[in-house]
Formats: C-alpha cells, sequence, structure tokens
C-alpha cells in the first residue's frame, strides 16, 4: 500500500512539473542574441612571439625571468585585466595600459625555483577584452635539487 501512495504521488509532483508554462518574449531574445554577437572583427588580439617558455635544467634556488612578447593583431586596444600564475612560485607582471592596435607589449614571468625540485610546469593565466578573454602562457623545465656542501 505504501508504494502504490509514493507512485501516485511521484505522478502527481510530476505531472505538475510538466504542466508549467514557459512564456518566452521575443525582445528578451532578442538582447541575448545581441549580447552574444560579439564583433570579432573589431575585437583585440594577442600574438605572441612564444607561448611556451622551457628554461632548461637549472638547480633548486634559482629564479627565472622571461618576457613574454606580444603584438596586439586586433582593431582595437587591448586590455589585460589580469594575469595569474598557477602557484605562487610564479609571479607575472603585465602593462595596465590600454595597448593599441599594432603596438607591443610585455608580460614578464619571475620563477623563484626554491623548493621546488623536478619538472617544473607553471601556467601563466591572462585575462584579457580579448575572444575568448583567457590565454594561457606555460614556463616549464628541470629543477635539480640543490648539491649539500
Amino acid at each position: 500500500m505504501r508504494k502504490i501512495f509514493l507512485s501516485i504521488a511521484c505522478l502527481v509532483v510530476l505531472a505538475a512539473c510538466n504542466n508549467q508554462k514557459t512564456v518566452e518574449s521575443t525582445a528578451d531574445s532578442k538582447e541575448t542574441s545581441e549580447i552574444a554577437a560579439v564583433d570579432t572583427a573589431s575585437a583585440p588580439a594577442f600574438k605572441f612571439e612564444k607561448e611556451v617558455y622551457d628554461f632548461g635544467k637549472i638547480t633548486d634556488g634559482d629564479v627565472v625571468t622571461y618576457d613574454f612578447k606580444f603584438k596586439n593583431i586586433g582593431n582595437s586596444p587591448l586590455i589585460i585585466s589580469s594575469a595569474t600564475a598557477s602557484c605562487g612560485c610564479t609571479v607575472p607582471e603585465y602593462p595596465k595600459e590600454p595597448i593599441a592596435p599594432g603596438a607591443e607589449g610585455v608580460i614578464r614571468v619571475v620563477f623563484n625555483s626554491a623548493g621546488k625540485p623536478g619538472m617544473q610546469n607553471k601556467i601563466v593565466s591572462i585575462t584579457a577584452n580579448t575572444i575568448p578573454s583567457l590565454t594561457e602562457l606555460n614556463i616549464l623545465g628541470m629543477v635539480d635539487a640543490a648539491k649539500a656542501k
């Protein structure tokens, strides 16, 4: 008896859920499609000389600095809103001012290998007004353990 009652209750709930009406405004649909339709022709765009930098072999405690050079190959100013790294041992520095179309810029990445023996692959995530908005850069290499004195 209990199973029958639960089954009937479930049917009533499911039937009630299926009877809900969805009303979509054509004005809302138009606004949504206009927001989704981004003009990619006028958007700024990164063109990096190199997106991956392999620093090779270093010793634990060494600090590596690399400048990721880029050009804005888009048709409007490129604005970087943030640059974050996958680890606190890696610090990116990026231009805070807009990069004009055709202009160049640099994202400097500093990696401190102290306490990081082994193969390293650090990701720097750049958020900008580009399409897509997220660009990733990599700095990688092998950190040999420091030799005991």
